[in-house]
């Protein structure tokens, strides 16, 4: 992707470009640099240090093939092009649209067209983490104790006692909702008092018949769909325990509250990612007579900000930016994220290692990631060819709690702060981090919630009765996992 021609003149323009994003800490907040903190060094050390740079980088060479379903990890491509000029990064996005990613990779494991590192979504990171396709990154592990990588992050990437993929994100979930409903409906927007409000599932309920009452037009959530992922996170057990698939209380409980939600009329009934979902972030969502409807709240996790909720809530008429506020809501979670690994057997399995540490293990790209360094012309000035929209935006959370506690004072005045009336997301998503379990995952996890929320969504829509729902989503499992002891379906009332 990078032209070598470009690389002196983009070092200056680099070096500017982070000059003035220091300036403008309200737009793109913006870490102190690393080098401020440390001792001032001697003239020699000073004189030698540039030197051993280049040295380091003209080590690095090759081109490395890197496949992801999303172009997100090309940003960080063109930066770790930037840092080592010598190596040219071959980028191929494929979506994941119906398994369509997995499938390729797959495929192409093996063969002269494989990949050398490949992206992998949380929904079936832990699949490929407990097969043979992944290269053993065991050496990186260091790393994550100097950065203080979440715990669960290592975890979801490590498999037996092998570590085979690592995140540069940790997703743990929250709870954000419309100020001025809550100030009109429930008497505060205050967010200490509407976390007591909906601490636990009962008083959510109970604000949700609040909420109604105070306006017909008004949903509490856009979908019940948003809390399959916090219900999920606060099992005791994962799905699978000794080759047996486990039905753990709080499915059921989930089942019983998704209809409640729906037969009660708190939720629009939009299905998620579609959209009148999105739709309800901006006040342009109508029910089928045209009647102009407003949601309340979103269950959502840390990208949901940035990447979800923000850019949804302008249209061409309205703006609820500045009107909304996150807290923990009911239940704990956390949902998404997104792993690199290497591919087993692949031919440049060093600089792949390389690649990986930069993305994930590399506290300046880090920090750059989060803060918003990574603007369109900072990325052109590596690679001209680099496309417009091409850039990230201020807000990720980063999996290092050791960048996160350094960098979340500089979001305080941000626009992400304003956005949210006057709350530092960095600093609520920092608490929860820490508690987020990595344990539940395993490898069989997306195929088995899809076939129930398959069998869950013609339920809900009166298609078919509970028994029936359960009955179907277990016979799935059976011919999806042959080996599999399947139990009886749960007793409904």
């Amino acid at each position: 992707m990078r032209k070598s021609i470009w690389y002196l003149l983009s070092l200056l323009l680099i070096s500017s470009m982070v000059l003035a994003a220091c300036g403008t800490p309200a737009e793109a907040p913006v870490a102190e640099e690393p080098a401020a903190e440390e001792p001032a060094a001697t003239e020699e050390a000073a004189a030698e240090e540039p030197a051993a740079t280049e040295e380091a980088a003209a080590e690095l060479e090759g081109t490395l093939n890197v496949w992801a379903f999303t172009n997100e990890i090309r940003t960080m491509a063109i930066a770790f092009e930037g840092r080592h000029p010598g190596v040219d990064v071959v980028y191929t996005m494929i979506p994941m649209t119906n398994g369509e990613y997995q499938t390729k990779v797959k495929a192409a494991a093996g063969t002269a067209d494989s990949p050398d590192v490949v992206a992998l979504e949380a929904a079936f990171v832990k699949e490929w983490v407990e097969a043979d396709l992944l290269a053993d990154l065991n050496e990186l592990v260091p790393l994550t104790e100097e950065l203080q990588t979440y715990p669960s992050v290592v975890e979801v990437g490590t498999y037996e006692g092998v570590t085979k993929a690592y995140s540069y994100q940790a997703t743990p979930g929250a709870f954000f909702y419309r100020r001025s409903i809550a100030k009109e409906c429930l008497g505060t927007d205050n967010p200490d008092e509407v976390q007591a409000m909906v601490s636990d599932l009962d008083k959510f309920v109970e604000v949700a018949g609040m909420i109604q009452s105070c306006n017909a037009d008004y949903f509490t959530v856009g979908t019940s769909a948003e809390l399959f992922n916090p219900f999920l996170a606060n099992r005791e057990q994962p799905w699978i325990v000794d080759e047996t698939l486990v039905i753990d209380p709080n499915v059921v409980e989930f089942v019983k509250f998704a209809k409640l939600m729906r037969d009660s009329g708190y939720e629009s009934q939009a299905s998620q990612w579609t959209e009148g979902w999105f739709a309800g972030m901006n006040d342009t969502l109508v029910d089928a007579n045209g009647t102009p409807k407003k949601v309340f709240s979103y269950f959502l996790p840390t990208w949901g900000l940035p990447y979800v909720l923000i850019p949804n809530s302008k249209s061409d008429s309205t703006d609820t930016g500045g009107d909304w506020a996150m807290i923990n809501g009911p239940l704990s979670y956390q949902w998404g994220g997104t792993w690199v690994g290497a591919l087993e057997g692949s031919p440049n399995s060093e600089l792949a290692k390389e690649f990986i540490k930069f993305v994930a293990l590399d506290e300046e790209n880090l920090t750059n990631w989060a803060t918003g360094v990574y603007t369109n012309e900072y990325l052109k000035a590596i690679d001209p060819e680099t496309p417009d929209d091409q850039a990230q935006a201020a807000g990720d959370f980063v999996s290092s709690q050791v960048v996160v506690e350094k960098i979340t004072s500089s979001f305080d005045g941000s626009e992400l702060y304003e956005w949210l009336g006057g709350q530092n997301n960095y600093e609520a998503f920092g608490k929860a981090a820490p508690t987020v379990n990595g344990s539940l995952l395993t490898g069989s996890d997306d195929a088995i919630q899809r076939a129930l929320q398959s069998a869950l969504g013609q339920y809900l829509n009166g298609e078919i009765d509970e028994a029936t729902m359960w009955s179907s989503w277990l016979d799935e499992v059976r011919n999806q996992f042959p080996d599999l002891v399947i139990p009886e379906p749960p007793v409904t009332e």
